[in-house]
């Protein structure tokens, strides 16, 4: 992952700034992201690590993927802290990167934030989705974050 090795070289010239890096759930499943999460958490780097569990690796669901429940406990692993929340909960996202930034900036090393919504489409253009249930997906579109937050906002009159 190259925001480890770009958060190295900022804990080395002492600045506050924090990377983000993105990756899917089924990155989590890869050499690469293990090796990043170890050497970020043996030198408490300044990073957080957003794992987009969208729950299909490709076309390969998270039940085949891994016995996790919550991608964040492969932190742990790492010595890391990891955290789980609603991917769709704009404010559940909002505070817990912010929590993970501060912990960053304190010394406190690096997180892996889970967010756990759902992809709508295929994997890629030209993948119809077949190995879906239509049912499945419009459960799923009913927790669209932007008409949910929208609706939140209207509640509190803002």
């Amino acid at each position: 992952m190259i925001g480890t090795g770009i958060a190295w070289g900022l804990k080395r010239r002492k600045s506050d700034a924090v990377v983000v890096a993105y990756c899917g759930d089924g990155g989590t499943s890869l050499g690469w992201f293990h090796e990043a999460m170890n050497f970020a958490g043996v030198h408490r780097l300044p990073l957080i690590c957003i794992v987009q569990n969208n729950l299909w690796a490709e076309s390969v669901p998270i039940r085949l993927q891994t016995a996790l429940t919550n991608l964040s406990d492969r932190a742990k692993g790492h010595g890391i802290t990891g955290v789980s929340v609603d991917g769709n909960d704009i404010l559940a996202v909002y505070e817990a990167a912010t929590a993970a930034i501060a912990r960053a900036r304190n010394g406190e090393g690096p997180t892996v934030l889970e967010c756990k919504n759902y992809r709508w489409y295929g994997h890629s253009e030209i993948d119809p989705a077949k190995y879906r249930m239509k049912e499945e997906v419009e459960e799923w579109k009913k927790k669209d974050p932007v008409p949910r937050f929208e609706r939140d906002l209207a509640e509190h009159k803002l």
